[in-house]
């Protein structure tokens, strides 16, 4: 078996992070008209993206990897929102220790992406289980990472549910 912190393919070679001409690609099956679109400014955390692009941090849609109980699960938040892991537990009849951030080996390995730059679409693994926050739902329109901490595109939460075929939930700290 090998160690959690390998980013190679069963061949041994090393894994590449796919790259925002994947994500494009991958937006292009669906026929919506979205784009990728590259900023000189990093987007890589939230505040970063809503400054880049800006737009309101709550517009952020932010990829988090997770492992739950071992297993991958992607949501798809708010950039002004929290995790709430005793949620996201509950949900899966865990406890909330079992909740765990994916490492960014993970990240690539699983999901194709650099923490950063994860993209809602595009995964290396099949069948990975996207949830997405209820609470994006309240913008006319979200910008989530395509594949850098440079890349973007913009779109409507109608859209996201969409693309992904996330499942929409209240999975947030309630403030």
């Amino acid at each position: 078996m090998r160690p959690e912190t390998d980013t190679s393919d069963i061949a041994g070679r090393q894994l590449e992070a796919f790259s925002p001409e994947h994500v494009q690609r991958v937006l292009d099956g669906f026929d919506l008209g979205l784009r990728v679109m590259h900023f000189a400014q990093t987007t890589f955390t939230s505040e970063d993206a809503a400054r880049a692009i800006g737009c309101e941090l709550g517009q952020i849609a932010k990829s988090m990897c997770l492992m739950v109980n071992g297993k991958p699960l992607l949501v798809v938040a708010s950039g002004d929102q929290k995790l709430s892991d005793v949620k996201l537990a509950r949900r899966y009849g865990v406890g909330r220790k079992k909740v765990k951030i994916a490492t960014a080996e993970q990240c690539l390995r699983i999901f194709g992406y650099p923490p950063g730059g994860v993209a809602p679409v595009g995964h290396r693994t099949a069948g990975v289980e996207i949830l997405i926050d209820e609470t994006l739902g309240r913008w006319p329109e979200i910008h989530a990472a395509a594949g850098t901490s440079f890349d973007n595109f913009s779109l409507t939460f109608e859209q996201l549910q969409q693309i992904t075929g996330g499942t929409v939930v209240d999975c947030v700290l309630n403030r």
